[in-house]
């Protein structure tokens, strides 16, 4: 192992021994390399004469550039937008992220926790975090519906075992019971198991209550107590996107951070989600824990980790993007674009509730519970779902997703209001079709 991944794995150890044993061997022996990168930084702080370290070219002191390129990206010099940027990510936008994390959820107000770590966006914050994280064979509980990439990041590539539970009871809300009964089953077999926590969910749209977010607090802290490790990462994508007021406003997250020694709170955000501005592709990692004495130094040696595992793999998430998303953040018209935004969702998810609260509707299919976020579902009754997704896109040119034999989920935010009724109505007749093929 290296002295440098021996002395971050030091200090964790100092600060809280659980979180030491919660990292895979990949984790254990990451570090943030010295090397070039700091004999860089040496430079760009000293060599006031000559700096010939870095990998970039340069041109009569400036980067080096197309004009061609630098006409298509407006407002931006070439030093925030083509060169490197550091691997941990530049430094105003983790910080500016993190105090946005404190606005959007006050229950972080006096809380210690990790400065984000800047990620390709979300898709890969999930496989960073598998790799720091989990090794194969480890147990991940997931709803039985949920996002289908989380299988290939997390099974296929990592090796993990991922453990379902039914998402809904009986009367339409989270499960807690299944919930509650497959981390017992899990932690009674598993010294270490996660629990990945996804809301606004993807594919159903549906975030817990206030109640039912304190729930799954308690049940991962008496988990913890129980004596298994136990790391909690929330999937915050669609974060912000809450359309009903009994909804959970905050994330897990910060419920989660400072409960138990062997409670390990990660947040996973999609910036560019968040944003509206997916293809720019940045993401966030935040670490939070209980840890004895200063939390700080143990931050720092996560970060570190993190960094080099971002270091051995992209080498750095892109400073255009990261440049962008920094500049919006900072603008004055920030939060009136987003609650701009935010309203024009909002009433797609409300026409959406309005249009299936109409009977007809009844003998077709079920809809699951939604309030928040992107997509919704519905369980059909009569036909399965990918004959049904098929036909609507070769009949009416009406495109949706199948999951698994009976459900289909619609993603409204892509949907004008006056489309939703049109959609479910044909929807509707393509059922009826099948219908009387069948017969």
């Amino acid at each position: 192992m290296h002295p440098i991944a021996q002395d971050l794995n030091r200090i964790i150890a100092q600060g809280n021994p659980h979180l030491l044993d919660m990292l895979s061997e990949m984790g254990k022996n990451l570090f943030f390399p010295k090397g070039i990168l700091s004999q860089s930084a040496e430079a760009k702080a000293k060599a006031y004469k000559l700096n010939a370290t870095i990998g970039i070219a340069t041109e009569h002191g400036r980067t080096m550039h197309f004009p061609s390129v630098m006409d298509a990206i407006n407002g931006i010099q070439p030093e925030a937008s083509l060169t490197y940027a550091p691997s941990f990510g530049i430094p105003a936008l983790r910080k500016i992220w993190q105090d946005s994390l404190v606005k959007k959820n006050p229950s972080l107000t006096d809380k210690k926790y990790s400065l984000p770590v800047v990620t390709c966006g979300i898709t890969h914050a999930i496989s960073i975090f598998a790799g720091i994280w989990a090794d194969p064979g480890d147990i991940i509980v997931l709803p039985d519906m949920m996002w289908g990439n989380y299988n290939m990041i997390l099974n296929v590539r990592k090796g993990v075992t991922i453990s379902h539970f039914p998402i809904f009871s009986k009367d339409g809300g989270y499960n807690l019971s299944a919930f509650e009964k497959k981390l017992t089953f899990e932690a009674q077999r598993q010294d270490k198991i996660i629990v990945l926590l996804n809301f606004p969910h993807n594919p159903t749209g549906y975030t817990v209550s206030e109640e039912e977010g304190g729930r799954i607090a308690e049940i991962l802290v008496n988990t913890a107590r129980s004596g298994t490790n136990v790391i909690a990462v929330t999937d915050d994508s669609y974060f912000g996107l809450f359309y009903e007021d009994n909804t959970l406003k905050e994330s897990l997250f910060a419920q989660l951070c400072d409960r138990h020694p062997r409670l390990l709170a990660v947040k996973l955000d999609g910036a560019t989600k968040e944003n509206f501005a997916w293809g720019l592709r940045i993401g966030f990692i935040t670490y939070g824990s209980k840890i004895e004495g200063d939390p700080l130094p143990v931050y720092d040696a996560l970060e570190k980790k993190t960094a080099g595992s971002i270091r051995g793999s992209i080498s750095n998430a892109s400073h255009l993007g990261q440049s962008i998303v920094l500049k919006s953040m900072q603008g004055d018209s920030y939060e009136a674009e987003k609650e701009e935004k935010f309203k024009i969702l909002k009433n797609r998810a409300q026409r959406v509730k309005e249009v299936l609260s109409d009977p007809k509707f009844k003998d077709g299919w079920d809809v699951y519970p939604f309030n928040s976020g992107y997509f919704m579902c519905i369980r059909l009754k009569s036909v399965e779902a990918e004959p049904l997704r098929l036909h609507l896109l070769e009949k009416y040119g009406v495109g949706l997703i199948s999951m698994g034999q009976t459900d289909l989920r619609v993603a409204f935010s892509c949907l004008e209001e006056n489309e939703i009724p049109e959609l479910f109505n044909i929807i509707l007749q393509g059922v009826e079709d099948l219908k009387a093929l069948d017969k």
